[in-house]
């Protein structure tokens, strides 16, 4: 016996390695030292900063991936991969400084990894951080041959001055909503099984376009570092920021908020978007569950000042990001519940 024949193919991991060099080495930053195939990677603060500090988080795509594997498209579960991490980390007015991805698979498909790692690195780009390293398991007997899960872990820096926490916040301030492109990388195990109640197929279309419904379920998660770069660099006063994710405004919003504060949202000042509406039609999912799990058509959030609201939604606007004024700052005794207009508790 040796390895292959045990399942784990060495020569296919070089093979890959060679393969996605050209994408890793697109996303190199001017502070990287080394290069792909190190033991670690290895990267300098950038110059200039007094006291840097360092914002580190970690994330993974969910059940999309099961999605994403039935269709044969992982170009795009490898960008939701990045912005699952790299859209919380710049809440506190951090810059993706480098990422790292972790790959578990049963068997290696180097062409649908590659499509990954394509992704990751497409995603890297878009945000700005330089894709340092990462690890691809082959691990037979544990996963099915064939299928694949994901992991990231991303690192940003921002100078202490400039952190963006929730001491600002206060009464009276104006919620900023960013749209989002679609479900993102939450809710999926819901979303699947609507799917299944309604019989969905890869040519099930919906709404009044007749849009592809497996096309934008899959639609990647949008990266939200760009605009984020705008608003801080337009001298926009921002007092906090949400990235809209698991639990949806509900949960999410109240994260940036102070105690003694709460939110208070008027969910008429948006569109939902269709998408939401044909798996709420079709799953008869209450609507209480709906803003408990999915974003609704927002996926970022900014809290600041009235009088700068409109300037942040024209940089938006100019940015390419469609926003609305959605909601409000009051007092509260409880942060962790927005009032939802119209929407009965």
């Amino acid at each position: 016996m040796d390895y292959k024949a045990a399942g784990v193919d060495v020569q296919a991991g070089r093979d890959f390695v060679e393969r996605i060099r050209g994408s890793v080495d697109s996303t190199r930053r001017p502070e990287v030292l080394g290069g792909l195939g190190g033991f670690g990677g290895i990267m300098r603060l950038p110059e200039g900063m007094r006291q840097p500090l360092l914002i580190a988080g970690t994330d993974g795509v969910g059940t999309k991936l099961e999605l994403a594997q039935m269709h044969q498209q992982h170009r795009g579960v490898g960008i939701d991969l990045v912005a699952m991490c790299v859209n919380d980390v710049i809440t506190s007015g951090a810059s993706p400084l480098f990422f790292l991805d972790y790959m578990a698979t049963g068997a290696l498909t180097p062409s649908a990894m590659a499509e990954v790692v394509e992704g990751i690195a497409d995603g890297c780009r878009q945000s700005g951080c330089t894709l340092l390293g990462g690890e691809t398991a082959e691990m037979p007997g544990f996963y099915p041959a064939g299928r694949y899960d994901l992991a990231g872990f991303c690192v940003a820096v921002v100078e202490e001055s400039e952190l963006i926490d929730s001491q600002r916040v206060q009464p009276g301030d104006r919620i900023i909503g960013i749209a989002s492109n679609g479900v993102h990388s939450n809710g999926f195990s819901l979303v699947r099984s609507v799917l299944n109640s309604a019989e969905a197929t890869a040519d099930t279309t919906y709404g009044s376009e007749g849009r592809r419904l497996i096309d934008d379920l899959l639609c990647p998660t949008r990266l939200y570092p760009s605009l984020v770069k705008c608003l801080l660099d337009g001298d926009i006063e921002v007092h906090g920021m949400a990235h809209i994710t698991g639990g949806g405004l509900p949960e999410n919003l109240p994260r940036c908020l102070p105690e003694g504060t709460a939110a208070v949202i008027d969910p008429s000042s948006w569109p939902r978007p269709a998408l939401f509406n044909w798996l709420q039609s079709n799953g008869a999912i209450p609507e209480q569950d709906m803003w408990q799990t999915f974003n609704l058509g927002i996926g970022f959030c900014l809290v600041l000042p009235d009088h700068q609201a409109s300037s942040a939604m024209a940089i938006c606007q100019s940015s390419g990001f469609q926003s609305w004024a959605i909601g409000e700052v009051s007092t509260g005794p409880d942060r962790s519940t927005p009032q939802l207009i119209g929407i009965p508790a």
